[in-house]
C-alpha cells in the first residue's frame, strides 16, 4: 500500500470512524482514485484536505463508499425458501419475529421481506430494523420511492397493492412501511443487535477483507438467537460455518445451533 493512500485511509478513520482497511483493497483504491481524479485532485493527500473542509465532497465520498444497486425480491428462488422452509421453521418456536436486514441500500429489501410477511405470515407480529452506513441511502429507503425497474420481480397485483405509482415513481405505501425502522450502522464498529431471529445481509460481504468477514460473521452469531438463521448473497457461501456455531439451512441459509 503506497504512502500517500495508506496515509488518506488513517485520516478517514480518525474523521468518520470508517476503517478502510477492512475492505478489500484493489476494489476500494480503483473506487476512490476513480472519484479523486474526477474531482481533478493528484493525490489523496490533497483530496483529503479538500473533503476535510466541503461538506458536499464528503458526502460524496460516503456515498462512493457503498454499493448500491438493488430491487426488489432479488433471487427469486431465494425468496421461495425463505418464504417455505425458513420463516416457519422459525415459527415453530416463536408467534414474534425479530428481523433484520443488515447493510439495506436503498430499502428494496426490508421492503421485500415486509412484503412477504404480508402476503404470507399475515397475522405474525414481527419487526424488521433496517440498516445501512451511508445516512443518504437511508433517507431514500424511508422515503420509499422507485423507478420501475427496481419492481421487475414484482406481480402487478404487488404493484397495485402495496405501491402508489405517480408520473412513473413508485412509492411504498404506509402499511408496508409500519413494521420497519431504519438506522444507521456500521458493521465494523457498531455494536449489534440482540436477540435476532433473521438477519439478511447479502452481496456486502463480498467486498470486505478475509479478516472482516470473520469478525461480522462471528457478529452475526451473536446476534442470532438460537435457531436463529442468516440468509447471505449468492457469492458469500460461508465455507466453515461451524467454526460461527452454524450450520447449512438450506443454499445459502444458515442457522445458529439450537443449544449451547
Amino acid at each position: 500500500m503506497d504512502k500517500d493512500y495508506s496515509a488518506f485511509l488513517k485520516k478517514v478513520k480518525g474523521k468518520l470512524n470508517i476503517d478502510l482497511t477492512l475492505y478489500k483493497e484493489a476494489q476500494m483504491k480503483r473506487r476512490l482514485s476513480s472519484l479523486r481524479d474526477k474531482r481533478g485532485f493528484s493525490n489523496f493527500q490533497t483530496y483529503y484536505q479538500a473533503l476535510d473542509k466541503d461538506p458536499q465532497l464528503l458526502t460524496e465520498f460516503i456515498e462512493r463508499l457503498t454499493i448500491n444497486v438493488s430491487e426488489f425480491l432479488r433471487n427469486p428462488k431465494r425468496w421461495d425458501v425463505l418464504r417455505d422452509k425458513v420463516i416457519p421453521n422459525l415459527l415453530q418456536t416463536t408467534d414474534t419475529l425479530k428481523i433484520w436486514s443488515a447493510a439495506c441500500s436503498t430499502g428494496e429489501e426490508p421492503y421485500s421481506l415486509a412484503l412477504l410477511m404480508h402476503d404470507y405470515f399475515p397475522k405474525v407480529n414481527y419487526t424488521i430494523l433496517a440498516t445501512d452506513i451511508d445516512k443518504k441511502v437511508l433517507e431514500q429507503a424511508n422515503q420509499g420511492v422507485y423507478q420501475q425497474k427496481a419492481l421487475k420481480e414484482l406481480s402487478p397485483e404487488h404493484i397495485e397493492i402495496y405501491f402508489t405509482n405517480k408520473n412513473g415513481l413508485y412509492t411504498v405505501k404506509s402499511h408496508l412501511k409500519k413494521n420497519i425502522t431504519f438506522k444507521r450502522h456500521n458493521l465494523l464498529s457498531d455494536p449489534y443487535p440482540k436477540d435476532v431471529d433473521l438477519i439478511v445481509c447479502r452481496n456486502v460481504l463480498i467486498y470486505f477483507t478475509d479478516d472482516a468477514k470473520e469478525v461480522i460473521y462471528t457478529n452475526f452469531s451473536n446476534a442470532l438467537k438460537q435457531a436463529g438463521i442468516l440468509f447471505v448473497g449468492s457469492t458469500e457461501q460461508i465455507f466453515q460455518p461451524l467454526t460461527y456455531d452454524l450450520s447449512v439451512f438450506d443454499t445459502f441459509f444458515y442457522q445458529k445451533s439450537k443449544s449451547n
